[in-house]
């Protein structure tokens, strides 16, 4: 189900919600996507995620998709629109997930509603971007061309050049010297539900062009300066391939390390989009009533 809903300042936001809103006792999922990435990302586990009582809901950051832009957003702002749509649907507490650039608004809105969230699960996600040692692991001209932009319309310029202005180069060749994506992530990417799923939601991703995804990097760049990982009170899994050549595992354990009681899940052989079937079954475990 597809929807939209209103902020004060007038901005619309569009979000898809997978679940049966008729189930009471399913447990909801705010599901942060990617840079790039839209609200229909979850919809490939949506089935399984419906099986193991599980409501994922997705929503467009601003920039992406249906979402107006908010330009100067931080990410501690992206997580108040994911906190106002669970009000907008009347949920009181939920789960969330992010994945790679989404991973910090998961934790973000942890943070900021920590007595409202059940479980945070950033999946390959980036970390804290002040941590130099990560920060370096990141594609020079996917993001670190974006971040060393000196203005908002170079920042956009960048990404246009890296990802096309309709996310047409999304799939070209990586920069040379790049490691090539493990055999899981090509065995997903090519003839498999994931990777048609992943292409038919490219044109809602860029539907606004780039503006979206350099606000994403711009919101990055700087570092978790917006929210507070130390105000984090629920469980929070990192859940992680081992063998992800985009964000490197490196990300998760900086992550780990520096959010209060989190555990680190290392998935040996799994990548960047091959560690989504894990997504699932580590939500329903974490969920799971405990002796």
């Amino acid at each position: 189900m597809d929807g939209s809903f209103s902020r004060p300042s007038g901005r619309t936001l569009t979000y898809t919600d997978f679940g049966d809103v008729d189930d009471p006792g399913a447990t909801a999922v705010l599901w942060s996507h990617g840079g790039p990435g839209c609200r229909r990302e979850p919809g490939y586990v949506a089935e399984r995620a419906r099986q193991a009582g599980l409501r994922l809901i997705g929503m467009d950051r601003p920039g992406y998709g249906g979402s107006d832009l908010d330009v100067g957003r931080t990410i501690a702002d992206g997580a108040q629109d994911l906190i106002a749509l669970a009000d907008h649907l009347g949920i009181d507490r939920f789960a969330t997930v992010g994945v790679s650039t989404g991973g910090a608004y998961a934790l973000a809105v942890a943070a900021l509603a920590p007595e409202r969230v059940l479980v945070a699960v950033p999946t390959c996600a980036m970390t804290d971007m002040r941590d130099e040692t990560a920060r370096a692991t990141m594609s020079r001209p996917h993001a670190q061309a974006v971040w060393d932009a000196p203005d908002r319309d170079a920042a956009i310029a960048a990404a246009v050049a890296s990802h096309g202005l309709d996310g047409s180069k999304i799939m070209e060749s990586a920069e040379p010297g790049t490691p090539p994506l493990p055999a899981s992530d090509l065995a997903m990417l090519v003839g498999h539900p994931f990777g048609q799923a992943w292409m038919e939601e490219v044109p809602i991703m860029f539907a606004q062009g780039l503006d979206g995804y350099a606000d994403d990097r711009i919101a990055d760049g700087p570092g978790w300066v917006s929210f507070d990982v130390a105000t984090i009170t629920s469980p929070v899994v990192v859940l992680h391939g081992a063998a992800d050549v985009i964000c490197q595992p490196v990300h998760a354990r900086h992550t780990a390390a520096i959010v209060p009681g989190a555990e680190l899940r290392l998935v040996p052989d799994l990548g960047h989009f091959s560690i989504f079937d894990e997504v699932v079954p580590t939500l329903a475990d974490s969920l799971a009533p405990r002796d």
